[in-house]
């Protein structure tokens, strides 16, 4: 049995999404990694009482102001939860368009039998 082009065409678009839809779970779970992270380094700057802290930059240690420092962690989260929310956006409106390439799949399916 010959697959019709439409039919084809729906079957490239699937794989298509479905590879998209890889590539933002991964860097989804990317950002949610670097965000615990920093939260996590943010948690630990406010338990220290020191005025100092080093900070690695480009393989260096600099002695940077500590509150200089957790400010630049805190805009580092929002950016973080901002693109955090940007691909989850992403991630559901990919999982939308599968359900219906696969719904569409399914029926001409049910109609060839």
């Amino acid at each position: 049995m010959e697959i019709p082009p439409q039919l084809q065409a729906q079957l490239m678009q699937l794989q298509q999404l479905q590879q998209q839809l890889q590539m933002i779970i991964l860097q989804k779970q990317n950002v949610e990694i670097e965000l615990n992270e920093t939260k996590k380094a943010l948690e630990e700057l406010d338990k220290s009482d020191v005025d100092y802290v080093y900070k690695l930059v480009g393989g260096l240690f600099i002695k940077r102001n500590k509150e200089d420092v957790k400010k630049e962690l805190n805009e580092k989260i929002e950016t973080l939860e901002l693109r955090l929310k940007t691909l989850e956006k992403q991630e559901e409106k990919l999982q939308s368009k599968l359900k219906e390439i696969q719904a569409r799949l399914q029926r001409f399916a049910n109609q060839a039998q």
